[in-house]
């Protein structure tokens, strides 16, 4: 007996608009009433397909590209399309004002133009990019044009099969510090609501033509302010850059020339866009393996400094050269990177009612120099959604490799400019004779090594997830790296601080955090762990970092163990 209704999936195949995505389910339709050999194959494929609908969060939409209700594809774009003009027409008026911009994955293109159709023949004045082009640019168009809202095309760092599709409100859509980042609650629930009421997809009016096309214009107003953020004149910096096959190649390039930094190569092999991604087994920086090509240039040309983006441009990753690291290169890791960031902004904001923030699963050591230096700070819930619209926010980022160093301007983490920024600090410190290492070296002999690192639980059961959450709310883990628990936070509860989220945050009493939640993109349960080691005046930095790195391993094991998964 099927494990799915012929019935809907046939009135799925009468409303779907796209011959491409019918004919893939008709194919597994007739491989499952053949029998056979494919037919349990046909029969798991459509019942996966068709086991409820993609749902609208406030990621907005992710996941696999291919048919049917539970994928990405023409149909749920237009229907998720169809959703947010309606919302927009609600909650602004018919004159509403739309920004669509795409990424090069594969079918982003149509989506982005389905979109810009949808709102088009709503009556909406629309902003449809010409070319696929980083995220922080739409996001930064959204501002720049004073738009309601705009959608973004991408499935940021996710494997090749999949896509995504995220929205962002501002101009008369929210009136506060939300404008121009992406929607939380309750905007993800009206718009699903009103997604949910689309009842034909077939009839959603979808005009071919009408829309303005943004070019090389807006481009560079965002270019321009880019380059802005740094000191004019050229840089003695030799770098090394990645765009991962994804759309910052050319973009970040020109950002970094115009801010001088003109000694620049490129991983060829991985600076056009490729939607196959063929050089790494995860389009993502932080994947082990993925800077394997940027590390062999650095060596042969003898670089300062890599700098890599994600392949919609809105992450950042950095690598540094470091004597005890194998090959003589070591990827930084986002803490690391944001805590650099960090105290320049703080530094730059003393004495002001600036305020910087990251996520409560990044490092504590942000807080530490924001009270140094008498700035205000806030931990956020993970999500640069609740980052950017932290009131008076100057600089906030995520351990996640995502920054935001202009807030004013891109009010989402943007891996373009925190390249700039984080060069500029390289440039300056090697005309100094010293090094990004001795500025985080600088900043633990003042607070003391903050050291912290990622465990990611990737499963194919995806009940394996809860169940590990269920475990270490059971009181599964009793210590972190022999130090007994001092406490334990269920972030599901919700606190003044702090809205209701699926976490919990084990602290020991040696001072040792982590933090253990669900991925709300992947199908991971990831662990946030952060060790701090005081460093005593006249002690080896090896020493100490050595010591983080036993602690944190330790912390590894303790984790693995109390999940059980």
């Amino acid at each position: 007996m099927a494990t799915f209704n012929e019935r809907l999936i046939q009135q799925w195949i009468d409303d779907d608009p796209d011959e491409k995505s019918r004919a893939e389910i008709e194919a597994l339709l007739a491989a499952y009433k053949a029998g056979g050999e494919g037919s349990g194959e046909a029969e798991a494929e459509l019942t996966d397909r068709f086991d409820g609908t993609l749902e609208f969060g406030t990621a907005g939409l992710r996941g696999k590209l291919g048919a049917g209700p539970n994928r990405m594809n023409r149909a749920v774009v237009i229907r998720a399309a169809a959703g947010l003009v309606a919302f927009l027409k609600e909650k602004v008026g018919d004159d509403f004002t739309l920004v669509v911009g795409y990424d090069a994955r594969y079918q982003s293109d149509q989506f982005a133009k389905d979109t810009a159709g949808i709102a088009t023949a709503a009556g909406g004045k629309v902003y449809l990019f010409d070319q696929h082009l980083p995220t922080p640019v739409t996001a930064f168009a959204l501002r720049h044009l004073n738009a309601d809202a705009a959608v973004m095309v991408t499935a940021s760092h996710n494997p090749p099969q999949d896509n995504g599709y995220k929205v962002y409100l501002g101009g008369r859509a929210v009136n506060d510090s939300g404008q121009g980042a992406q929607i939380v609650p309750p905007f993800d629930a009206q718009i699903f609501d009103q997604i949910k009421a689309v009842k034909s997809i077939k009839a959603v009016p979808i005009a071919e033509d009408g829309w303005e096309t943004l070019g090389k214009d807006i481009l560079n107003e965002y270019l321009t302010r880019a380059a802005s953020l740094v000191p004019a004149g050229a840089k003695d910096l030799r770098i090394v850059l990645t765009s991962m096959h994804g759309v910052g190649g050319d973009t970040c390039l020109e950002a970094l020339h115009r801010a001088g930094f003109e000694d620049v190569h490129i991983v060829k092999e991985q600076h056009d866009p490729d939607p196959d991604f063929p050089t790494v087994a995860f389009p993502n920086p932080e994947e082990p393996g993925a800077l394997d090509l940027s590390y062999e240039l650095a060596r042969k040309v003898d670089a300062d400094l890599i700098l890599a983006n994600d392949p919609d441009a809105d992450r950042m990753s950095a690598a540094i050269k470091d004597p005890r690291a194998e090959g003589g290169w070591r990827q930084l890791a986002g803490d690391e990177v944001g805590t650099l960031l960090g105290e320049k902004a703080v530094r730059e904001h003393a004495g002001t009612d600036a305020v910087v923030a990251n996520s409560i699963v990044s490092s504590r050591l942000l807080s530490q120099i924001a009270a140094h230096y008498n700035v205000a700070y806030k931990a956020t819930l993970t999500g640069f959604k609740w980052i950017s619209r932290v009131p008076g926010v100057v600089f906030g980022y995520e351990e996640a490799l995502g920054y935001c160093v202009d807030p004013d301007f891109v009010r989402d983490k943007d891996g373009i400019t925190a390249c700039l920024e984080l060069a500029q600090m390289a440039a300056e410190r090697k005309a100094a004779g010293s090094s990004l290492l001795q500025a985080l070296n600088d900043l633990a002999r003042r607070h003391g090594l903050y050291a912290t690192a990622p465990l990611s639980i990737r499963v194919s059961d995806l009940s394996l997830i809860p169940k590990g959450m269920e475990n270490l709310r059971g009181g599964s883990l009793k210590e972190l790296a022999g130090s007994p628990l001092a406490s334990v936070t269920d972030l599901s509860e919700g606190s003044e601080e702090l809205p209701p989220t699926n976490g919990l945050v084990f602290l020991s009493e040696r001072g040792d955090r982590v933090v253990a939640r669900p991925s709300g993109t992947e199908p991971k349960l990831k662990c946030y762990l952060e060790t701090i080691v005081a460093v005593p005046e006249g002690a080896s930095m090896d020493d100490i970092r050595d010591e983080a790195d036993r602690r944190l391993e330790l912390m590894k094991k303790d984790m693995r163990d109390a999940l059980g998964i």
